[in-house]
């Protein structure tokens, strides 16, 4: 099958099971990218799928996780990592004996056992689009949340190439660079570059919550600096981060721990006025933030590309 450029078309119809932001996205993107291809959705929520039918973001919104998936050669699971197992139990009499099946988890290895659980004999390629917002819902997607974004296919060894290659060309056609990697080092990566992070978001948010008694309310009067951007990804969906954190355990515990003696060592350079240590340590993390903006990560505007006041 073609789409209307003539070009050949990865899939013909694809299911997403969770209209949330990343699914919500997928079928934004999907009808501009891929105007030829079916989509078909269903979301465990009646007010979800209420609210998304309003919005007329697919082709065929079902009421039922089986009428979904129906001839679909592509399911993609766009639910936490917690409820992964469940949604597919709900869709494995009803896939087609040829359906790539997919996910958008920010864990790859427990949900590729959670997929294969679940959904024994089907054809698994589990993927982590690195993109997203604090938002949350079919309302705060968009088309271009992929653009230039990584998204990161973990095949098995044994995978058959070709649905590789197609579901690759599916999110190369969404916007984004394609990399395939090793389950494993992904949920490593992914602790250091993204689960830690918000678990810092979470602590550093809720010790100035203690302390809003003590300053007087002056945290949150004050917060147009650091604390701000600590807010906005503490403000992400508790249900998908707790999930993660249960689900990627054994890796954030990993970085974790690797973090704490960094900090220690911070703190005695502090405790011991050693600035030489300090300057060189920031040293390094600038170098760092910069290689980011190189690598097309984020921008190097003045504000962090902020506009207004």
């Amino acid at each position: 099958m073609t789409d209307e450029a003539g070009e050949d078309l990865p899939f013909q119809r694809v299911a997403l099971i969770g209209l949330g932001l990343i699914g919500s996205s997928i079928a934004r993107s999907a009808r501009e990218a891929l105007p030829g291809v079916e989509l078909r959705a269903y979301d465990s929520s009646a007010d979800v799928r209420s609210r998304a039918e309003r919005l007329e973001l697919v082709d065929v919104l079902a009421d039922d996780p089986a009428e979904a998936v129906a001839g679909a050669d592509l399911v993609i699971f766009c639910v936490p990592v917690g409820a992964m197992a469940e949604a597919a139990r709900s869709v494995a009499p009803h896939l087609a004996a040829n359906a790539v099946v997919s996910d958008v988890g920010s864990s790859k290895g427990p949900v590729a056992n959670a997929l294969k659980g679940a959904l024994p004999g089907a054809l698994i390629i589990p993927a982590h689009p690195i993109a997203g917002t604090e938002n949350s819902g079919p309302e705060a997607g968009f088309a271009g949340l992929f653009n230039n974004r990584w998204c990161i296919l973990t095949p098995d060894q044994d995978a058959d190439p070709d649905a590789v290659a197609r579901l690759s060309a599916f999110w190369g056609k969404l916007g984004a660079r394609v990399e395939v990697m090793d389950a494993g080092r992904h949920d490593l990566v992914l602790a250091v570059t993204s689960h830690l992070p918000h678990l810092i978001a979470f602590t550093i948010v809720g010790t100035a919550s203690h302390l809003e008694a003590v300053t007087e309310g002056e945290v949150i009067k004050y917060s147009a600096g650091g604390f701000r951007d600590f807010t906005r990804i503490a403000a992400s969906d508790p249900v998908m981060w707790r999930d993660i954190f249960l689900s990627n355990r054994e890796a954030v515990l990993d970085v974790l721990g690797r973090f704490l003696g960094d900090l220690s060592q911070l703190e005695q350079a502090i405790r011991g006025g050693n600035g030489e240590e300090l300057f060189d340590w920031f040293s390094r993390t600038r170098a760092i933030r910069r290689a980011i903006v190189y690598e097309g990560q984020d921008v190097a505007a003045p504000d962090f590309g902020r506009t207004g006041s």
